[in-house]
């Protein structure tokens, strides 16, 4: 007999596109549904159902996965479905605030829900990977209940805790290095440029960079937690005095480098908290105290 779990999945943009794709693969009876419904054309080509209504695509499922983009878009979706929501498993896959994310949990166990917010920390062609991460927080029971099915999507799958707001936080806290990290490498690459050479030309380098920032980050998490910045690999002062590079390289490329700034700010307040011979993860403790 087959008792994979039938899993439902709301929200057809690439990842959730990429997501039920997976749980076809993996054999499971799979519904889906998207608000521009011919966008579930190619996944009823490979075998799942496509549902006429929000409301029936949750009576379909066991696993109701939704992959939209906001909290507000996810509790738009489903409120016509909020009778059918009563004792199914909601997980919550998009993105939002650890506020946002408490108020769906509150939303959705009103509407007689177990709640599992999730976060996919990779991209839509990565899905199904053994080490694709996914976490989750909120009910033990469902993570417990249906850890064989999540794993469809991501072979590194964990469960954080039981407050349904933490991988909203977790989402957040390690989401917030990604625009910086993005910003300062497309800035290399117009330095490149202005020098006629090809961005493609710094990959390597880039690589090898990401690869160091990854090597220090167990360092600095200790000095964090400790709360000691006093034997510094680098120090403030050393991130203070090669800021003052930035202009000449924004100068002879033509760049814009006021995205800079508000860096260049928080290293300088940092000087001036006494962390200027401290390592520079004590912009932490800076950061702790935002500026009126």
């Amino acid at each position: 007999m087959d008792n994979r779990t039938p899993v439902t999945v709301i929200g057809l943009g690439s990842m959730g596109t990429a997501l039920a794709e997976a749980f076809i693969e993996a054999g499971h009876p799979t519904t889906v549904w998207n608000r521009t419904a011919s966008k579930a054309a190619p996944l009823v080509e490979k075998g799942a159902v496509q549902a006429e209504s929000v409301e029936d695509a949750v009576a379909a499922g066991t696993l109701v996965i939704t992959c939209l983009t906001t909290y507000d878009d996810t509790r738009a979706a489903l409120e016509p479905a909020g009778e059918a929501l009563k004792g199914r498993a909601l997980v919550t896959l998009n993105s939002g605030s650890p506020a946002g994310a408490r108020e769906t949990a509150t939303w959705a166990l009103g509407h007689g829900a177990r709640f599992l917010g999730g976060a996919v920390k990779n991209v839509p062609s990565a899905v199904g990977a053994e080490d694709t991460l996914l976490y989750y927080g909120g009910d033990k029971g469902v993570f417990e209940e249906f850890e064989s099915t999540l794993r469809v999507m991501g072979g590194d799958t964990v469960f954080l805790g039981e407050d349904a707001d933490l991988a909203a936080l977790y989402e957040m806290a390690v989401g917030g290095t990604l625009l910086p990290a993005l910003v300062g490498f497309f800035q290399g690459a117009a330095a490149l440029q202005a020098r006629g050479l090809e961005a493609s030309s710094m990959v390597r380098f880039s690589i090898k960079w990401f690869e160091m920032i990854n090597s220090v980050l167990p360092l600095f998490a200790e000095e964090i937690d400790a709360g000691d910045y006093s034997k510094p690999a680098s120090s403030v002062n050393l991130f203070v005095a090669g800021a003052a590079h930035d202009a000449e390289l924004g100068k002879e490329a033509g760049l814009d480098m006021s995205w800079h700034k508000p860096f260049h700010d928080l290293l300088h307040r940092a000087v001036e908290a006494g962390h200027g011979d401290h390592s520079i993860s004590a912009l932490t403790e800076v950061l702790k105290q935002p500026k009126a």
